[in-house]
Parts: structure tokens; sequence; C-alpha cells
């Protein structure tokens, strides 16, 4: 009888409610006290145990969760403090949130995109401070679960690769050095970890899917023979997501006792390795068969069929089957989505359904095939929906042309602006939402449920935008936006109104921090049906003699911001997206909004992690951008938003899309995106974001000013822009105001400077 067992790799921190995100920010207000925090983390932390416990989990991770951020978790075990926040002599919790978001002294560490998702991580930054081991906090979690649950769990760290590899403060040549000076800490974390009775560890290194054949390898093999040598009772799983790992031979040639590898997002080539490679007889294989980043259920005598496959290499009591990645990214369970349509509900599958899933999974391989016909029965009311398929939009993308997608050259269409706004040198703008207040909230929370009228609703909303429009009227601002206050989420409310797309009540993920997002879900073909940002931003722009820009979402970020159908191109989502925002763009421009913006924050994330597979998205990228934005006359300006990149390896692809005038973070990153720009001719209007809108800190007019003078060494004054670096929603009010006010003058004060200069 096979004894094939099962393994999850992380799980979602935020709970069911998000009592993950309330608890925290709750602190952040001083409405409760530091031991109040860690009573309910570790309360959180329990339940969360006793779920993977009670689904029947072999192997259940103990060390994932955190406060705010995993690699935040390790920056700080490892007591890697950027000196800024070390000569602060905070109290340890507050040197903890300060790295993260910034105080008064101090601004916090950069912030970007762990690989291709939309989970941000802390980026650790190593200077010439010596490493040392501060606290064991995957000890300190294995320990808590044993002593109140009984869980003998799997310790959990980030890899020494990994971590160094992601962060900053040091030349490329150095990262084996430093390598080399962390072993000796993860050889301590894990000597501990084996004196306490810890059986497994799960040592992260996604890294792996992304190096070349010799790229640190040597210094990396050290490593672990060092830590095989050092640690020989404990069971280490090196642990690998996202794709296939770029050399399998040299991973799974590594000194420890089993390999986690992604057989759901690597095309076949994990299976294909094994086949033409073999696997280890000594060592364990943790396949991730379940999709650990998407919400559809598995068709699960398929996954039967792959392991069955594996079996024929790996011997069964050498194989756990678990997720191809945390389940950090999908949200809790579909048990508390009661409004969704049933036929699309059968369909779906969050963290504690994928629990599920792996259950009958080794069930049905060890020959109790339980509940499985019942499960795919209802997977097929799904798959079978009739309201997945819509003719007549693909009809209408087969009919494009080349035509239908091309603009004027740039130099007409900026002339052609330039005399249409008279826009004063450095004009001013913000990229587009404004704070959503605990009343915005309420008031939306009421028309939800009925308690305000649909016309009630829409004054309450009209009125926060002439109030805004007030406010940017008073601040000096010269291009004004509406502040989105009808919109929950720049991709949901975009979901919310698409056919094609559904939306949760409670499918919450992790974006950063306690930010916490909602992805809609696309389980059928995408299409516009009626205008669904005219309304507001006709009447905005009633109020004001400024340009009021219409501000959308582009296709690119829809997609890599939703879960996407997995039955057609990813590709050709985006493009049915794109049509629908296209007739959008038409319909604002018909109503007179001669600015639109199509933000794009999330054009980089969704690049592939493997080289040859970048050229061929880039591509698709483009298109779809351009085919939302070039349905409209050359007068009209249409800006575009991108955030929290590196643009210096595709300044092309930002070329290529041919927006008016895009802005970009360019604050929590010190200005070093200007690095793009120096030697690459960009012709269009730009804004490097002069200021942090995560964090509370309010910058001053010098800081802005030396941003903007940083820019202008790489930009033409004449088409540069002056801006926050992303929206301001999660702001509160007098930080918004406060911020814009030095903004602007800071804008003022260096038009001057110019002014003079020219004279």
């Amino acid at each position: 009888m096979m004894t094939v067992k099962i393994s999850n790799i992380g799980y979602p921190r935020i709970g069911r409610n998000r009592e993950w995100k309330k608890t925290i920010e709750a602190f952040w207000k001083n409405a409760k006290t530091e031991q109040e925090l860690h009573q309910e983390l570790e309360q959180l932390f329990f339940q969360q145990i006793s779920i993977q416990k009670e689904k029947g989990i072999d192997l259940i991770p103990v060390g994932d969760f955190t406060f705010y951020d995993h690699i935040l978790d390790t920056s700080f075990m490892f007591g890697i403090v950027p000196e800024r926040f070390q000569k602060q002599n905070l109290a340890p919790l507050d040197l903890y949130f300060a790295m993260a978001r910034g105080n008064e002294q101090a601004e916090a560490c950069e912030m970007t995109k762990w690989f291709n998702t939309n989970y941000h991580y802390i980026v650790p930054e190593f200077n010439s401070a010596q490493p040392k081991l501060v606290e064991n906090r995957p000890l300190a979690y294995w320990k808590k679960a044993k002593e109140a649950l009984g869980v003998n769990g799997k310790a959990v760290l980030v890899g020494p690769a990994t971590f160094v590899l992601l962060g900053k403060g040091y030349e490329a040549e150095e990262a084996p050095a430093l390598i080399q000076k962390l072993t000796p800490l993860y050889i301590q974390v894990l000597q501990e970890l084996q004196a306490a009775g810890v059986e497994w560890v799960q040592i992260d290194e996604p890294i792996f899917v992304t190096m070349k054949e010799n790229a640190y390898w040597a210094e990396i093999e050290a490593a672990y023979k060092q830590i095989a040598d050092a640690v020989s009772c404990l069971n280490i799983i090196v642990q690998t997501y996202f794709e296939t790992v770029e050399d399998y031979q040299k991973v799974t040639s590594l000194p420890v006792d089993g390999f986690g590898l992604d057989f759901v997002h690597d095309e076949g080539q994990s299976k294909a390795a094994i086949q033409k490679h073999g696997f280890p007889a000594d060592k364990y294989l943790f396949a991730g068969i379940i999709d650990g980043r998407n919400v559809w259920k598995s068709i699960l005598s398929e996954k039967q069929a792959l392991v069955q496959e594996l079996l024929e290499t790996v011997s069964a009591d050498r194989l756990y089957i678990q997720p191809s990645s945390s389940l950090l990214h999908v949200p809790v369970t579909v048990a508390s989505e009661t409004e969704l349509a049933e036929d699309i509900k059968q369909g779906l599958s969050f963290a504690e359904e994928k629990l599920e899933e792996l259950l009958l999974l080794k069930q049905a391989l060890n020959g109790e095939p339980v509940g499985l016909k019942e499960y795919e029965a209802k997977l097929q009311v799904f798959l079978q929906s009739p309201a997945r398929h819509n003719e007549t939009v693909r009809k209408e993308l087969v009919s494009l042309t080349e035509k239908d997608v091309t603009r004027a050259p740039i130099a007409e269409r900026q002339a052609l602006q330039q005399a249409k706004f008279q826009l004063p040198l450095l004009p001013t703008t913000t990229i587009g939402s404004f704070p959503q207040t605990k009343e915005v909230r309420v008031n939306r929370l009421k028309w939800k449920k009925k308690e305000l009228s649909d016309a009630q609703y829409e004054q309450y909303i009209q009125s926060e935008i002439k109030r805004w429009i007030d406010i940017q009227e008073e601040i000096g601002l010269d291009v004004l936006v509406h502040g989105e206050f009808e919109r929950t989420d720049m991709v949901e409310f975009f979901g919310d109104k698409l056919d094609g797309f559904a939306v949760t009540k409670n499918g919450w993920v992790q974006s950063y921090g306690s930010r916490c997002v909602r992805p809609p879900v696309i389980y059928g073909d995408v299409a516009l049906s009626e205008p669904m940002t005219v309304k507001e931003s006709v009447y905005a722009q009633s109020l004001t003699e400024k340009q009021v820009k219409g501000m959308l979402t582009g296709p690119v970020t829809i997609l890599n911001w939703s879960f996407p159908r997995v039955d057609i191109p990813r590709y050709d989502i985006m493009n049915q997206i794109g049509l629908a925002i296209r007739k959008e763009v038409k319909a604002l421009e018909d109503q007179n909004i001669e600015m639109i913006q199509v933000d794009e924050p999330a054009l980089r994330e969704g690049l592939p992690i493997k080289e040859e597979k970048q050229v061929a998205y880039l591509k698709a990228t483009v298109d779809a951008f351009k085919l939302s934005t070039t349905g409209v006359k050359d007068e009209t300006q249409i800006h575009t938003h991108m955030c929290y990149s590196k643009f210096k390896d595709m300044i092309n692809t930002i070329d290529a899309l041919d927006a008016d005038v895009i802005s970009i973070e360019a604050s929590r990153s010190h200005g070093n995106i200007i690095e793009a720009f120096e030697k690459f001719f960009y012709n269009k209007g730009i804004g490097l974001g002069v200021y942090d809108i995560h964090s509370p800190r309010i910058p001053s007019v010098d800081a802005m000013t030396e941003n903007i003078e940083r820019a202008l060494i790489a930009l033409d004054d004449n088409l540069f822009w002056v801006n926050p670096d992303c929206g301001l929603k999660t702001r509160n009010e007098q930080e918004t105001i406060a911020a814009l006010t030095k903004m602007v003058e800071a804008a003022k004060e260096y038009r001057e400077k110019l002014a003079f200069v020219k004279a």
C-alpha cells in the first residue's frame, strides 16, 4: 500500500476576517498595547496551525507567520538593520515597524515585488555591520505550535542565496562573501532547531528558479555542505516555487534531504527533468501539484495521473504532495463567499479548500478515493457554465487592424496638447486616489446593505468629489483628479463592472504589510456592457476650469491583479480587457474628458521569471495597452502610471507604450530609477514620484526639491511632471494635504529657479 503524504509550504497570515490586519493597524494607531498585539496575533497563529492540522496536513509549516513580511523577519533576525535606524535606539518592535514603514527620522526600507507576484517584500539592506543572530524566529514559532497544539511542525526560513541575492547595498562580486558571512548564522539557527527536537526544516530558495548555471553556485554549494555537516539530524528541504529550477542537477545535488519543486507553473519541465535525469533515491520529493497562486479547483484525476508518473521514479514513502507555493497568495476559504453565483463558486478553491484537495488526492493515491467523484462533478458545473463564453468579443478582437492601434507621432501630439492645455513648466498632479476615510467606507457599506439608496450614495460621493476638487484648487495643483471615492480597489472596481468577472466578498489576500486586496476572479470572456467611470469624471470636471483626469486601470494590471481563468491563453484575456478599456476611454473622451490616465503599476511584476519568455510578454503588454489607448484624438492626452519596478531593463517597452505622460515611483528607490533614463532618449512626458506615499512620514520641501533636481539631470524639464509616487488612498487627510502642499511649493520653487537660469 502507498504511503504518499501531504505537506504545506505556507499559509495566509491575514485570518478569515482579516484579524491580522485589524490587530496590527490598531496597534499602529495606539488602540492596542504591544502585549495585546502579541496575544492576538499568537491566537491567530494557533488558529491557522489548527486549521492545517484538522485538514490532515502531515507537515505543517510554522515559521511563515509574520508581523509584516517574512524577508523583513529574516533581516531583523540576523541584525541586518540600516544605520539610519540603528542610531535611533528604538525598542525592538518599534525598530521592526520603522524599517517597514519609516518614521519621522528616516525613510522606510525599499519595498518591491516578490518575484512575479503581487506580494511585496522589504528589501534587505546589507552594510558594513557584522550580522549576528538576534532571535531564532523559526524556533520560537515551532515551540509555540509544539507546546500549545502538540504539532511537531516544519520550521521555515528563507535560504541564504535567496536572502542575499534579493538584497541591496553591495556590489555583485561581493555576494559570495555575504553568503559565506551568513552561513554560520544559518548553522546556529539550525543547530538550535535540532537541539530542540525539530525534525523537518524548509529552507526557501525560490531564487534557484532564476539562477543560471555558474552564478554563485560554488559558494552556495559550500554553504549547504557546511550546513549539512553541522546538522546531520535535521531533515532539510530546499524549497523552490513559481517556476522550474534553472539547473535541476545542481539543485538536486545539494547535500540536503529533500527538494520542493513546482509542477504547476513549470510547463512540464520539472517532470521532464526527473524523467531525464532521475531523482536521488535517498532524497524526498516535495511535489507542488496544487496551484498555490490561483483560485480554481484542480482536476484531481489529472493530478492523480501526474503523481502516478512521478511514482515511476520516486518511491511512495519518499513523496510528499503539496501546493506549488505558499498559500499566502490566495484567499482563506470559499466558505465565506455567500453571494457568488453557485456555478462560479463550484469552480473555486481557496487556501482551506486546497488543503482539502491534497487530502482527497492523498486518500485516492493511498487506495481510499473517498469523495473524489463528487468533487469533480461539482467542478463540471463550473466548467460547463454558458456564462463563460462571449463570441462577440472574440470576433471584435479579430477584426482590429494595425491602423486601429496607432496614433500620430509624439511630437505632433505634444504640440497639439501644449496649445490646448497651456500647462506651466513642471505641472503638478496626483496619481489618482485620495484618502478612503472611515466615513467613506461606512457609507459604502451602508449602501451595500441598502441602508442608503442609490441616490443618497451618489449624493454622498459627489459631495466628497466636490470637497476634494476644492482642496486641490486651494493647494494649487495644476491637473486634478476626482479622488475615486466610489472605488474600493483599482482592479476590484472594474472587475465588479465588467462582464466575465466575479468579485468576492471575503477573498482578501496580502499585498504589502497590512495592506490587503480582493483580486477579482476572471471566469469568462471579458466585455464592457456600459460605461464604468464617466458619471463621476464628468461631474468632477463640471466643478473646475482645470483639467480633471479620467482614471482607469489598464489591461495588464487588471489581468495581473486578478485571478485569471486558465482555459485560454493569458494574452487573449489581456486583449479582451484591453478592448473593454478602449471603449471606456472613448466614452470618456466623448464627454469631453481630455486627459485620461490608464494605470499599469503591475506591468513589470507580470514579467515571466524566465528570460526566454520575457520578450513575448513585453510585446503583449504593449499591444494590449495600445489597444486600450489609441482610439482617441491626438489632442487627448493619455497618461499612465507604474510603481515599484526596476525599469532599466525594459525602458524600450515603456517608450513603446506611447503614452503621452508616464508617472513612475522614484522616492523609495532613492532615485535609482533615474539611471534608466540617463542613457535613453525619452521624449515623452514623465513624472518621477517625488515623495513616498507608503510612509506616514511627511517629506520636506527641500527633500522633494532634491528629487526634482536629481530627475532633471536626465530628463527634459519641458516634459517633466511633479507628482507623488503612487495613489493616496491609504494616507489620512492631514498627511495628504500637508504633503501635497509641500509638493506644490517645491515645484513652484524649482519652476522659479529654472525660469531664472533660462533668463
